[in-house]
């Protein structure tokens, strides 16, 4: 039984808010799914740091790395974030602060300084081997322009809106390493200016955002007041900015509206 229609429906309500060519995956948690998604590639900004996350968690998992263990910030992972960040060089933090940062904050030094903890290739063999084929980390993130000098960057990281709508699944059935931590962090999201202002007051969101000048995504685990549990992806190819933000809000509100379990 779909969730609320057809895949159709769910693409005329993305269009009819603003969404216009959005791929959205929705999906009851352990249940339903209908998807609008036409399998074209798109760059998936911050949306990475999800993935990376639990790269970081499965490297824990096997003792590569422990998670209070010490971590220096050097300065040539230093890049501009949206937000303050109390990583400098010289800073010494550790994997368990470094992916709190990422996630809640979308923290762009915390990325880069784990990217180089375990090692761009591993972590994308580490995802594979969980089932995300889809994904893959190639380089560091960079808050702005100039793009951070990154001399072992292999091409543009991917990790499309399927893979992300699977982690969060995976994510809410506890089913991937550090599965727990990772939705405590988001779950503290600092940046709620998409998909969560459609919410109603006692819905909780553990989501993540990327945006860059040409994307802007939002997408994670919505716990509505009744305690239904779904999954909910949206990546558009439209440039991050206020306008396009009311965009996803007024998606939401009408999705809102309609699920089951409200």
């Amino acid at each position: 039984m779909n969730i609320i229609g057809s895949p159709a429906m769910l693409g005329d309500w993305a269009d009819q808010a603003g969404l216009a060519g959005s791929v959205v995956h929705l999906r009851r948690v352990g249940g339903a799914s209908i998807a609008r998604d036409d399998g074209r590639w798109i760059y998936p900004a911050s949306m990475i740091k999800t993935p990376l996350a639990v790269a970081v968690a499965a490297a824990a998992h096997t003792g590569r790395l422990h998670w209070d263990e010490p971590v220096d910030v050097v300065a040539a992972n230093l890049t501009p974030n949206d937000a303050p960040s109390p990583l400098c060089a010289g800073y010494t933090s550790n994997p368990a602060e470094l992916v709190d940062l990422m996630l809640s904050r979308s923290d762009n030094v915390a990325t880069n300084v784990l990217i180089d903890l375990i090692g761009r290739a591993q972590a994308s063999a580490d995802l594979a081997s969980l089932g995300f084929t889809q994904t893959a980390v190639h380089r560091k993130l960079s808050g702005a322009l100039p793009l951070i000098d990154d001399p072992a960057a292999t091409g543009r990281n991917t990790h499309s809106a399927r893979d992300a709508a699977d982690l969060f699944e995976r994510i809410a059935r506890d089913d991937v390493p550090g599965a727990q931590r990772i939705a405590g962090a988001l779950g503290k999201q600092y940046w709620n200016t998409k998909l969560s202002r459609g919410l109603r007051a006692n819905d909780r969101f553990a989501h993540k955002t990327g945006d860059t000048d040409e994307v802007s995504h939002d997408g994670g685990i919505l716990t509505l007041e009744s305690g239904a549990r779904y999954v909910l992806v949206v990546y558009s190819e439209l440039a991050s900015n206020e306008d396009h933000d009311r965009c996803f809000e007024a998606f939401m509100r009408t999705l809102r509206s309609n699920l089951p379990g409200a």
